[in-house]
């Protein structure tokens, strides 16, 4: 016979081996997953700015420095001769990571003079022709200059009008515009960066996120949240704190890959989070020699898998 103290005892023995089950399912389950987290190979391919190459030779030349060092692609400039770019490209193997725009310091979308935002409107347009001929899918665009005669809402008036005239092009040779942040007083903040970009409205205007940029003033983890899909292509560049402080913040560049103020597993945790693959692109000091290439390749190695 069942009494109401041996139903009660029953019925908390089997609560308890409910409880039990549960909890060693759960176990089991983060058991499981952390099993199943062994690091995975990145895949973000390796390139560098041909702007940075400084070996001397012909761009065939500095081309084969940077495969040699063990590069998968180059950053090329807008402007340069295409067949020459193209040549070396197929003699290489390299592949185009991207197009640096040649015009948007010298002749910024933000400018006063409607005809320097013209010649820069153009360069854009050169260098998204480009990218298509040599089969990379960004353009890096700095989109404007605040300065004392250029204040910061006619900076973001102006070259968003300007970009719009771009964007239908970019749609036809699908690549995309990617803005940098770079020092130039304009978009400051990861979220005014994410509405620069939105309020383009088109697919193909994305974000070219160079992590060493940010270092002087935040932190790249907390913009790559924010960013999230919108980052296209990566600029991998170092910088120190200590250094700007006692030097001058231009001076915080000088530094070598892994011994600035950059924490790059906080930054690649946060470029798995978002999901991101691609190219990582070196704009670095220290590649006037094939050594020096050889050993920036090698500590983006170390950067990519931390």
């Amino acid at each position: 016979m069942t009494t109401r103290r041996s139903f009660l005892q029953l019925s908390a023995s089997a609560a308890a081996a409910a409880t039990a089950a549960v909890s060693s399912a759960r176990i089991s389950s983060t058991l499981a997953a952390d099993a199943d987290a062994t690091p995975k190979k990145r895949s973000i391919k390796k390139a560098i700015m041909y702007g940075t190459i400084g070996v001397k030779g012909s761009v065939l030349d500095k081309m084969k420095a940077a495969r040699d060092a063990g590069f998968e692609g180059v950053e090329a400039m807008g402007g340069m001769d295409p067949d020459e770019v193209l040549k070396a490209l197929e003699t290489t193997g390299l592949k185009a990571a991207s197009v640096c725009c040649h015009t948007h310091w010298a002749k910024p979308l933000s400018d006063p003079n409607p005809e320097v935002r013209k010649v820069g409107l153009e360069g854009l347009r050169q260098s998204l022709r480009d990218a298509h001929r040599y089969g990379a899918k960004s353009v890096l665009l700095v989109p404007a200059v605040v300065n004392d005669t250029v204040s910061y809402d006619d900076a973001w008036r102006r070259s968003q009008a300007e970009i719009a005239k771009a964007t239908d092009l970019a749609e036809e040779l699908d690549v995309f515009i990617s803005i940098e942040n770079v020092w130039n007083n304009f978009l400051l903040s990861p979220m005014e960066a994410a509405r620069y970009v939105d309020d383009l409205n088109s697919d193909n205007v994305g974000w070219h996120f160079d992590i060493g940029n940010i270092i002087h003033y935040g932190w790249p983890e907390q913009w790559i949240k924010v960013l999230g899909k919108r980052i296209q292509r990566l600029h991998i560049k170092e910088y120190s704190r200590k250094k700007a402080d006692k030097e001058g913040k231009w001076a915080g560049f000088n530094v070598e890959f892994l011994k600035g103020d950059n924490n790059w597993p906080a930054v690649m945790k946060a470029l798995d989070a978002i999901g991101y693959s691609g190219w990582g692109i070196a704009e670095q000091g220290g590649a006037g020699s094939p050594e020096g290439l050889a050993k920036l390749a090698s500590e983006m190695d170390q950067i990519f898998a931390s």
